[in-house]
């Protein structure tokens, strides 16, 4: 069986939170072992709507690369690169947006949704919006044959497969290759405040490195059931984000069990609710936090590992791209 390409990433606009352990970076760990992983700081989609700030992409390269490293990404399995280092996926872009439409663009779930997230209005940078094409290109510089990501990341790569059937189509090539997208066992995790999704621009995330008397005040603001106003009145568990939280982190489902059923009939409140899911998440992120603060100690040695994962996709990223120029004719010398 011919072994699979992995590429995934994040944008260095802050540190990694839950949301991202468990939408895909524990997907990332386990398959590390299996298949050939490449892993991108996206610090040139990050600019799309960080551009005025660039002082704060550059900073957050290090502290993603430190939650890469604690969490357990080994970079003798994995190879992690700096987008913008990487000139051939810019080459790439380019190329491809002359295979789509504004139309198209414009139709973008995923796109369409952070738009409005993020309130541009009419103010659109043109960067942001033309995101899923550039992705393509991130994706099949390294000819990546599954991704892993967050469900809501799926009409990105809808997007990216049909630009390569239409480049292949148009150039007469199988140069490119569609993608498989890998969705975790719990695709999305809701934020602390229980409204979307767990978000660094949202104000509401619980981060990989966060000490533990910042993850005990989080936990503690934690929405429940608003309904729930006395110990003895029965409660929710429906949307209740605590257990939200305790049905992905406890590995002790019978005890969840027994905590949603004392929960639901009265008699559990949820400041000894809150204080049971601390404990659950801080022993699930102390090694992690610790992992981090001795890596934080060596940024040198990190910074080392990128630019060793960026040469080696360099040389991936060349010949891909001599490929394509190849079979679009521009290959004069």
């Amino acid at each position: 069986m011919k072994q699979e390409i992995i590429l995934t990433g994040d944008r260095p606009t802050g540190p990694l939170h839950l949301g991202h352990y468990v939408g895909s970076l524990e997907n990332r760990i386990q398959l590390q072992d299996a298949h050939k992983q490449y892993i991108m700081i996206a610090d040139v989609q990050a600019l799309t709507d960080n551009y005025a700030h660039p002082e704060k992409v550059r900073e957050n390269v290090l502290q993603v690369a430190l939650d890469y490293l604690a969490i357990g990404i080994d970079p003798n399995k994995s190879t992690i690169f700096i987008q913008s280092l990487i000139p051939q996926i810019a080459d790439l872009t380019v190329f491809y947006l002359n295979l789509v439409t504004v139309n198209r663009l414009a139709r973008n779930p995923t796109v369409k949704n952070e738009i409005h997230q993020k309130g541009f209005g009419e103010s659109i940078p043109a960067g942001f919006f033309m995101y899923p094409v550039s992705q393509a290109a991130d994706i099949t510089v390294v000819k990546a044959t599954l991704v892993p990501v967050g469900e809501d990341q799926a009409p990105m790569i809808e997007q990216t497969n049909e630009i390569v059937r239409s480049f292949n189509y148009h150039y007469k090539t199988d140069v490119l290759c569609e993608v498989k997208i890998a969705l975790s066992q719990t695709p999305r995790l809701s934020g602390i405040d229980g409204k979307a999704k767990m978000s660094k621009s949202l104000n509401n995330a619980i981060y990989l490195g966060d000490t533990q008397e910042e993850l005990q005040k989080k936990v503690m603001k934690m929405y429940t059931d608003s309904g729930h106003l006395r110990v003895e009145d029965p409660g929710k568990v429906e949307g209740n984000s605590v257990f939200t939280y305790l049905d992905v982190f406890d590995k002790d489902k019978a005890r969840v069990q027994e905590l949603k059923e004392h929960y639901q009939r009265g008699g559990l409140g949820d400041v000894v609710l809150k204080k049971y899911l601390f404990e659950v998440l801080n022993n699930f992120l102390t090694p992690i936090r610790e992992r981090r603060i001795e890596l934080a100690k060596d940024p040198e040695y990190v910074m080392q590992i990128l630019k060793q994962g960026t040469e080696k996709t360099l040389v991936v990223a060349e010949q891909t791209l001599k490929e394509v120029k190849s079979a679009m004719l521009l290959n004069y010398f």
